[in-house]
């Protein structure tokens, strides 16, 4: 790239305000580029921490500072609201959407891009069943957190509120489907509030009696940090209370409950009011765009399988990070995020100087997960580490990448509330937190019948005359 050459300034567009996209627009603060950023939320979400707001423990500004906040004073800049519909390759241009509504037309912008970085993320994966959606609410956005939080203490609520003791057993059982990190963390947590929060709190039921059970299809829990840390961690949550079911694969979900298959293929159904869902993860539908436009592979998970430095083939002007990308030997963590965006940004800023492009080398810092309060297991390189040195690493690792000195303050005072007392101060419900997704689901799928509507009636109108003037030849012939 020739800077000189260009009587603009070379435009990078990136896509997605996640650890990728946060990481690409700093590293290039100092780089001759005008860069927008494009993102469906207002926010930078620090994910890893997303379940303890769905718990209470911490409120959603403290892990969502505002984008545009954080990139105020970097100069060449800026951040665009608006949900990616469409990615042109040829014309070199993205088009955003801000939703409208029946009295407001949505606003469509078309950014043209010179180079463009796609750091979009994923979206919670049910294996070919969307249904579940709606009685299982995964854990990707604040809206999920919040959703989740009011299910929560929705439950014990009407637990309270019944004389049933059968439907007191259905509010009080919760499932947590997956047994990965989130998985294990939201259900130690729900533990917690059974056991210390609202101990006490309800007088026609005894929140103690909850029953926290968390399924998975594997046999083991956190498969990635090993036998050994997995054992551990199952074991802790056995201890506080937590029923662990594994070989466990669930067929259905519905307003009742959830049914699984086990390992002998033996059918069962549990009657619960809350479920979560943190089984897997499927990649922004971006990258089925990008396949149909450029002919790049996509894995089962619909990642982009990007070259060696992260670009597209055959389009070096593309860069997938983070989620969207499948790299081999790179995990859907935070941290592939980050150190991948940092490298297309490295890698923009090379094409300036002319230097060759470099592969992208991924440095595994470990990883860990809490489990309850004062434990939680850690895998950094080959040291492995469980119980309270654990959990004070994974504080220090998590306040470190926290965004904002702000955030990272009252963060440190909401643990030490939550950890040392047994008071929540993030217990706040509404019946919209709850019922808003639903309510927005069914919405958006009016609107799309509406616009599938105008779009024939559109059609059939354009081809009337056509048939009209072709009626009287026919009668000619």
């Amino acid at each position: 790239m020739s800077q000189d050459a260009q009587q603009t300034p070379h435009r990078v567009v990136v896509i997605g305000s996640g650890f990728g996209g946060i990481n690409v627009v700093q590293s290039l603060e100092k780089a001759p580029v005008q860069i927008t950023l494009i993102a469906k939320t207002t926010h930078h979400l620090f994910q890893p921490l997303l379940y303890q707001v769905a718990t209470g423990i911490l409120s959603e500004g403290e892990i969502a500072p505002p984008t545009r906040l954080i990139l105020a004073k970097q100069k060449n800049a800026k951040v665009l609201l608006g949900d990616v519909e469409q990615i042109d390759t040829a014309s070199k241009t993205v088009v955003s959407r801000i939703a409208g509504s029946r009295r407001r037309p949505a606003t469509v912008v078309t950014t043209p891009y010179d180079t463009l970085v796609i750091a979009a993320g994923a979206d919670q994966s049910y294996f070919g069943n969307d249904h579940f959606s709606e009685f299982a609410p995964g854990m990707k956005t604040i809206d999920d957190a919040l959703e989740l939080r009011g299910r929560i203490v929705g439950a014990f609520e009407l637990a309270e509120a019944t004389n049933d003791p059968v439907e007191q057993e259905r509010a009080l059982t919760f499932v947590v489907v997956g047994a990965g990190p989130t998985g294990v963390e939201v259900a130690g947590q729900i533990a917690e509030l059974a056991h210390r929060t609202f101990k006490g709190a309800f007088k026609n039921i005894d929140a103690r009696q909850a029953r926290i059970i968390l399924l998975d299809g594997a046999p083991a829990v956190l498969p990635p940090m090993g036998k050994k840390l997995g054992e551990k961690a199952q074991k802790h949550l056995e201890k506080i209370g937590v029923e662990v079911r594994l070989d466990a694969i669930v067929v259905d979900v519905d307003q009742d409950g959830v049914t699984y298959k086990d390992k002998a293929g033996a059918l069962h159904t549990i009657a619960t009011k809350c479920k979560v869902w943190s089984a897997g993860v499927a990649a922004s539908p971006l990258g089925k765009q990008l396949a149909a436009q450029t002919g790049v592979e996509l894995d089962r998970a619909g990642r982009v399988v990007v070259d060696k430095d992260l670009s597209v083939p055959g389009h070096p002007d593309i860069f997938v990070v983070g989620d969207m990308a499948s790299v081999p030997g790179v995990p859907g963590m935070a941290q592939g995020a980050i150190q991948g965006g940092k490298h297309a940004a490295k890698m923009i800023k090379g094409d300036f100087k002319g230097e060759p492009r470099k592969p992208f080398k991924y440095l595994d810092k470990g990883s860990m997960s809490t489990i309850s309060r004062f434990s939680a297991v850690a895998k950094v390189w080959k040291f492995e580490f469980s119980g309270f040195i654990a959990w004070v690493l994974w504080l220090f690792i998590h306040l470190y990448y926290l965004v904002g000195f702000k955030n990272r303050v009252t963060t440190i005072f909401s643990w030490l509330g939550a950890f040392i007392t047994p008071g929540r101060a993030q217990l706040t419900i509404t019946h919209q937190q709850i019922q808003a997704r639903i309510a927005l689901l069914e919405r958006n799928a009016i609107l799309r019948e509406q616009a599938e509507a105008a779009a024939r009636g559109a059609e059939e109108n354009s081809a009337a005359p056509a048939a009209e003037a072709a009626a009287p030849k026919a009668a000619t012939n």
